[in-house]
């Protein structure tokens, strides 16, 4: 772990002075830079094309153990979840001064783009991957520090920052009863803007994932649009990420029009996918993932400890859960994600072994504590998926004459 200190006062305007531990589960040895303003960070040389470009929130997640007294002095209600603005967040950050709490550059889609690289990053199977996110971070430090973060972990951020704009965050404070509340503050992370730059990158990209999250912004969802229309035009395959349940019950409409119009892929989880359909808590995942995939050529659904499913033309496989002990499920369906995109883009020859990487992925995000997978799990699966590829032993199913007509 490395302590990371943001030099900023607190001054009543929602910047603040603290010592954060940066949550660094990035199993390397390198020192982290952090910047005044993301306008400091060096670019990269970019790649001629992307082989994934993820389009999302761009949020710093805190993290830190308070007593009931700090959420009663703040009036929070514990357990809940909370949209806070500029100022409240200010004061919670500012309440929190001198306490040692965890910074990371958080989000379901960094999630799943920073194990795609590290699954990516190494010559197992083809060159390594070029992943790309795309979103919207403040010139701040905070915007400097998710940059920073992510290009540690080998995924490039392409997104110019915006102008005297916050990068948003979520603060999970948890209790000693294990309970968390969560405040979340958008900043700019709703905002997604597009120009003649963006559109160049989805030119050059051979999978754009679309996080549900962006949804929740009538302005963004044009955009979101407008991108996917690209994609299509240029030769991309478009995936969805649902996110939330409630997210889509609000957004139903929306989502149907890209996933109907646009996508190519879908990741959901099991109340996701059933919500998609309408379906009651009492149909099967299984009944969800078929019906899906009349409209979606490839359907991913997640059902925690029971397995998957992937569904191809109204067949689903069903993928038996990869062994673990249990230590922290948060982020599994990210790194299941993961697993699937790593598949396509490694030349996958059927769905069973696809799915199987995935479920693989998960169990080894949820036997860790933490939401990443680490480098040297990313190597030891990434080698082991190649060894299977390779296996003239490996039977194809249902699906996997689908896969390369994607």
């Amino acid at each position: 772990m490395l302590l990371l200190l943001l030099c900023c006062s607190s001054n009543g305007d929602g910047s603040y002075s603290s010592t954060i531990q940066d949550d660094d589960d990035d199993d390397d040895e390198d020192d982290v830079v952090v910047l005044d303003t993301v306008d400091d960070v060096p670019s990269p040389d970019l790649p001629d094309r992307w082989d994934v470009l993820g389009l999302g929130q761009a949020m710093v997640d805190f993290s830190g153990i308070v007593n009931d007294d700090f959420l009663m002095r703040l009036g929070l209600e514990k357990g809940t979840r909370k949209v806070v603005n500029h100022e409240e967040r200010g004061r919670v950050l500012q309440a929190m001064d001198g306490c040692s709490y965890k910074a990371a550059a958080g989000g379901s889609l960094s999630n799943t783009l920073v194990a795609l690289a590290r699954l990516g990053g190494h010559a197992m199977g083809g060159a390594a991957l070029n992943v790309a996110m795309a979103g919207s971070i403040g010139s701040d430090p905070l915007g400097g520090f998710y940059r920073t973060k992510l290009r540690r972990a080998n995924v490039s951020f392409l997104s110019a920052p915006v102008k005297d704009g916050t990068t948003g965050t979520v603060i999970v404070l948890t209790s000693s009863d294990a309970q968390r509340t969560m405040l979340a503050y958008q900043g700019t992370s709703s905002y997604i803007k597009y120009d003649s730059s963006m559109e160049s990158i989805i030119s050059k990209t051979n999978i754009l994932v679309i996080e549900g999250y962006l949804f929740e912004f009538p302005d963004t969802i044009k955009t979101i649009k407008k991108i996917c229309q690209v994609a299509r035009d240029n030769g991309a395959l478009v995936a969805v990420t649902a996110s939330d349940v409630t997210c889509i019950e609000r957004h139903y409409d929306d989502f149907w029009e890209i996933m109907e119009n646009y996508a190519d892929i879908v990741f959901a989880n099991s109340d996701e996918a059933r919500s998609f359909c309408h379906f009651s808590a009492e149909e099967s995942p299984i009944s969800a993932t078929r019906y899906l995939s009349h409209f979606v050529p490839l359907v991913s659904v997640t059902d925690g400890q029971r397995g998957s499913y992937i569904g191809v033309k109204g067949e689903a496989l069903y993928i038996p859960p990869s062994p673990c002990t249990p230590v922290d499920t948060c982020g599994a369906g990210d790194a299941y994600a993961s697993g699937i995109l790593y598949g396509l883009l490694r030349g996958a020859s059927d769905l069973k072994g696809m799915g199987s990487l995935a479920a693989r992925v998960a169990a080894t995000v949820v036997g860790q504590q933490g939401t990443r997978l680490r480098v040297h799990d990313a190597a030891r699966l990434a080698e082991s998926f190649a060894c299977n590829v390779e296996s003239p032993s490996r039977q194809a199913d249902v699906g996997s004459d689908q896969i390369s007509s994607l």
